[in-house]
């Protein structure tokens, strides 16, 4: 027997927790799996994942490494790293319900701020991506 793939339970988690903070949502103008044409900065993008099995003998495990990318416009890094620090609050060490799966662990991996390079230069990013670990539930 083998255990459903969490990459969209762990997602639906990541969503609730984000979206359900009005801390981080008086921040950002949404939290999007896909962006609209007609979105507003700054915003949070739940993007790409890496699934790895963590299997024990008796039970089926997965390490789901997820990518969170913070957009703005605002001149300089001080708001993607505000909204990046809530996000981390919410996150990292912090329990997740995860539908269909026991939650072990959330990790903070690493953030990276970034200045897109693309004329005029002025969309701001922040990289943070988190280690969330999972187990089948008996």
């Amino acid at each position: 027997m083998t255990s459903p793939l969490p990459f969209f339970a762990v997602q639906s988690a990541l969503y609730a927790r984000l979206t359900g903070d009005a801390t981080l949502t008086g921040l950002v103008t949404g939290v999007y799996d896909h962006v609209p044409e007609t979105a507003v900065f700054p915003y949070i993008v739940i993007g790409e994942a890496i699934e790895t099995p963590r299997n024990a003998h008796d039970r089926f495990g997965r390490e789901t490494v997820t990518t969170l990318h913070v957009w703005d416009q605002y001149r300089g890094f001080k708001r993607v790293l505000q909204i990046g620090a809530r996000v981390q609050a919410l996150l990292d060490h912090q329990p997740l319900t995860i539908p269909g799966l026991a939650h072990v662990s959330t990790r903070y991996e690493f953030g990276q701020p970034l200045t897109d390079p693309a004329p005029p230069g002025t969309i701001r990013h922040l990289v943070l991506r988190y280690r969330i670990v999972t187990e089948q539930t008996p």
